[in-house]
C-alpha cells in the first residue's frame, strides 16, 4: 500500500476505475513514438458518430521537467509544464490553452505521510482558486474540495469525503455538488493472483430524490487479457475485454446494451493503443 492518504482526487478512484475506465462507445487509435533524443510523439484519433477528432501530443522529459504541448483539430494549442519534487514532496504544474485567454492555471501539489494538499489559482485579472486537502493515513483519510470564483464573489464548489482502506478493500463516501449529490463506492480484491475485482457506486441526489446504482467485476483471463463488466439500476449492461498483444500496446472492445429496451442497437467501441 502506498504510504500517506494522497490527493483528494484519490478518494474513490480505484471504484470509479474498475466501473467507467475503458468503456466506450467510440473508435480510437492512439500511437506512440519516441525520438533519438526521447521526445515522445503520441497521435490519437476518435470517430463519434460520423465526426471525427484528432489531436498530435509531443512530451519532452529533461531531468525533473516535463513538457507536453497538445494540438487538436479545433486548432487549440494546450501546453503542460509540470516540475516534479522541486522539493520532497512537491509537484509543481503550469497550464495554459491558446487561445482561450482564461485558461491559464498554477498548481501546486503537496504529499506527505499523513496529508495530501493541493491548490491553484487561474492565471488572470479574477482568477478561479481552487484548493483541496485531505488528512490521515493510507488507511483512514478525510479530506475537502473548495472553488471560489473571485469575479463573482461566489463558492463554485463545494465537496468533502471520507475514505478507508486495506490490504484488498476501499470504502469511500463523499458529498458533490454543494451537498446535493451523496456517493458511497465499494472496491475488493477478490483474488489477487488473477486480478479478480468487484466494485459498486451508489449515487443519491437530494433535490430529486433519485438513485442510481452501479455493480461491476474485472477478471484476467490470463497475464496478457482482462475482461470487465457493468451493470446499473436503469439496465444498462456493458462489458469490455483487453488484449495487451504486446508490452504497453492494448488492443480493447467494449459494447453496451439497453435490458429494458433491447430492440435498440447494441453500441459498440474500439480502441487501439500502439507503443513501441
Amino acid at each position: 500500500m502506498v504510504k500517506g492518504p494522497g490527493l483528494y482526487s484519490d478518494i474513490g478512484k480505484k471504484a470509479r476505475d474498475l466501473l467507467y475506465k475503458d468503456y466506450q462507445g467510440d473508435h480510437k487509435f492512439t500511437i506512440t513514438t519516441y525520438s533519438p533524443t526521447g521526445v515522445a510523439i503520441t497521435s490519437s484519433g476518435t470517430k463519434k458518430g460520423e465526426v471525427f477528432l484528432a489531436d498530435v501530443n509531443t512530451q519532452l522529459k529533461r531531468n525533473n521537467i516535463t513538457t507536453d504541448i497538445k494540438v487538436d483539430t479545433n486548432s487549440n494549442l494546450s501546453t503542460t509544464i509540470t516540475v516534479d519534487q522541486p522539493v520532497p514532496g512537491l509537484k509543481a504544474i503550469l497550464s495554459f490553452k491558446v487561445p482561450d485567454q482564461r485558461s491559464g492555471k498554477v498548481e501546486l501539489q503537496y504529499l506527505h505521510d499523513y496529508a495530501g494538499v493541493c491548490a491553484s489559482v487561474g492565471v488572470d485579472a479574477n482568477p478561479i482558486v481552487n484548493f483541496s486537502g485531505v488528512l490521515g493515513t493510507n488507511i483512514h483519510s478525510i479530506g475537502a474540495d473548495v472553488s471560489f470564483d473571485t469575479k463573482t464573489g461566489n463558492f463554485t464548489k463545494y465537496n468533502a469525503g471520507l475514505s478507508f482502506s486495506n490490504a484488498d478493500l476501499i470504502a469511500a463516501l463523499t458529498l458533490n455538488n454543494k451537498g446535493d449529490t451523496l456517493n458511497a463506492s465499494y472496491y475488493h480484491i477478490v483474488k489477487p493472483l488473477t486480478n479478480t475485482l468487484v466494485g459498486a457506486e451508489v449515487n443519491h441526489s437530494f433535490s430529486s430524490n433519485e438513485n442510481t446504482i452501479m455493480v461491476g467485476t474485472q477478471h484476467s483471463l490470463d497475464p496478457l487479457t482482462t475482461v470487465k463488466a457493468r451493470v446499473n439500476n436503469l439496465g444498462k449492461a456493458s462489458a469490455l475485454i483487453q488484449h495487451e498483444w504486446r508490452p504497453k500496446s492494448l488492443f480493447t472492445i467494449s459494447g453496451e446494451v439497453d435490458t429494458k429496451a433491447i430492440d435498440k442497437s447494441a453500441k459498440f467501441g474500439l480502441a487501439l493503443a500502439l507503443k513501441p
